[in-house]
């Protein structure tokens, strides 16, 4: 439900360029005011914010306002690319500098895996946002204004789950999967559904795209 409900602010816009006679300042507006109530559900909801979270807050309330402000389009349309490139950054740079990359920090309690499929997964994520992010871009420099604002809902939830069915996929080749559902029959005496633990762990790293619009794009 946490992961459908992150679309509900892209799906917002979308409606209300639509509705409001394609006013990409109205759907501004609208998006803002989705995500900030998004944002503070789950924070009321969990007690904090993932870092993805945060980063696809400030993003549409900084850019957003200025699109506002300024009345131009390019900050609002923008903020994809700037959210998918600051992820991809953040998971290469733990990757080189850090002890465990964000995606074990964020992931590891739920589906324990060895370093080396990790560093596969953070590398292959950094790469799937910075692709995101450049696409984007192309989008929005050589197609018109209401092609961005379908590519935005529809483009990026396809993105996004060719990142997921990518890393289950992979998981599930490198014999991952198996091994997880071994860990909880052993944990717990009884065979669980296959694949269902390490499918959904691999949903919760697709979210960071969605955000991003995101992956969300």
């Amino acid at each position: 439900m946490k992961q459908f409900l992150e679309f509900a602010p892209i799906l917002a816009f979308f409606i209300a360029y639509y509705v409001g006679e394609r006013d990409l300042l109205a759907a501004t507006g609208v998006l803002i005011v989705a995500q900030t109530l998004l944002t503070g559900g789950l924070y009321l909801r969990y007690g904090k914010l993932e870092r993805p979270m945060q980063i696809q807050f400030w993003a549409v309330v900084l850019l957003g306002g200025l699109t506002l402000a300024l009345n131009n389009a390019l900050f609002i349309q923008w903020r994809p690319t700037l959210v998918n490139w600051i992820l991809a950054a953040g998971l290469a740079l733990s990757q080189i500098f850090g002890e465990r990359n964000l995606l074990e920090r964020m992931l590891g309690g739920q589906l324990p895996l060895p370093r080396r499929a990790w560093n596969h997964l953070a590398w292959g994520w950094s790469a799937a946002f910075f692709f995101a992010g450049t696409l984007n871009l192309v989008v929005v420099l050589h197609f018109s204004e209401a092609f961005w604002v379908n590519y935005k809902l529809f483009g990026g939830f396809a993105l996004t789950l060719c990142y997921v069915i990518a890393t289950v996929v992979y998981l599930a080749r490198a014999g991952h999967l198996d091994d997880k559902e071994e860990l909880a029959t052993a944990a717990t005496g009884d065979a669980p559904p296959p694949t269902v633990g390490a499918a959904s762990a691999a949903s919760e790293a697709g979210k960071a795209d969605t955000k991003t619009g995101s992956t969300r794009p």
